[in-house]
């Protein structure tokens, strides 16, 4: 399900697709400060295997994947004295960090607690599988299943994460989830219209394409999904009311009181978890549906995050 087939749409993804793809070859951190960094995940997974010998021998690892799969449903009110008023009341699904082939039946987890929640719009702020390497094939029918249990009348918008590949965008129409990469679409209610933009990976794959497209001239209330809290300022600045990440999973593995051991953020790191506000922008990163490295939580809840828009003084969120 392609949101435009025009020909400045297709150059554009091409170019993209391009570029990512070079970016994946190389196997390095691309960040937004021009540094250029060796990426160590297959470092941290071998000492995380150490972690879960451990888990496993002072019998932890069970509690650990029971808390793993038990995701919790948030529900938050945002409030936004610009908001249209036709989008009172309007409801948005954020969904990320799903790493579906990480744990087994997880999409039918998922699905179970999407049953009877309402809402108009679906958004899924990346990390789709669980390395960030080899075949993307295996998510393929657990996203396609997932897809099937969302019941969004506006539609289901991705954007992706660092454990995504560029080719993710050649199965769009298999998993019918429209992506968008570096892209604004608009959701009409009448005469109103709020824009949502997604924007490609910050953390692995910065280009200067992710700041442009949150740098196009667009006049009305503005939601930024990037899949991690660190072009927070660059939204604030362009005039976005509201921004979805994840990305930090919560610190997943954390200390009694949801202190993390690791975020895997240094940029934006004060956000690391739930809700946040910078200047006149509001934000949410999420602590994710799946897990990354071992299948494990410990202080930290998997959680599926429901926004309910209300127009209002911002400060009362808070």
């Amino acid at each position: 399900m392609s949101i435009n087939n025009n020909k400045k749409y297709k150059e554009s993804r091409r170019i993209w697709a391009t570029t990512r793809a070079h970016l994946e070859a190389d196997r390095m951190k691309y960040k937004r400060s021009g540094k250029k960094s060796k990426s160590h995940w297959s470092l941290f997974e071998k000492v995380l295997q150490f972690f879960l010998i451990f888990m496993k021998l002072f019998n932890i690892y069970k509690r650990g994947y029971k808390n793993a799969k038990n995701i919790k449903v948030n529900k938050i009110d945002l409030y936004f004295p610009d908001l249209p008023c036709s989008f009172e009341n309007y409801k948005i699904l954020h969904l990320s960090d799903l790493h579906i082939d990480s744990i087994q039946g997880l999409e039918d987890i998922i699905c179970e607690k999407l049953n009877g929640l309402e809402y108009d719009l679906c958004v899924l702020t990346g990390d789709y599988r669980k390395s960030c390497q080899g075949s993307l094939k295996t998510i393929l029918r657990p996203m396609k299943k997932l897809k099937d249990c969302i019941n969004a009348n506006d539609g289901i918008y991705a954007i992706l994460g660092n454990h995504d590949t560029y080719l993710m965008a050649e199965y769009e129409d298999i998993i019918d989830i429209n992506l968008l990469i570096n892209e604004t679409v608009f959701i009409k209610r009448g005469n109103d219209k709020i824009a949502v933009t997604g924007t490609d990976d910050p953390f692995y794959y910065f280009t200067d394409q992710a700041i442009i497209a949150l740098d196009e001239n667009i006049n009305c209330f503005k939601i930024a999904l990037v899949h991690t809290p660190e072009l927070y300022d660059v939204a604030a600045e362009n005039g976005y009311n509201l921004y979805l990440c994840g990305h930090t999973h919560g610190g997943q593995i954390c200390l009694p009181g949801g202190i993390p051991i690791i975020t895997h953020q240094f940029e934006g790191r004060k956000f690391y978890k739930g809700l946040w506000k910078h200047n006149s922008i509001t934000g949410y990163t999420s602590c994710g549906c799946g897990v990354s490295g071992i299948p494990l939580r410990f202080y930290c809840q998997g959680e599926i995050t429901i926004f309910t828009l209300r127009k209002g003084e911002a400060d009362i969120i808070l």
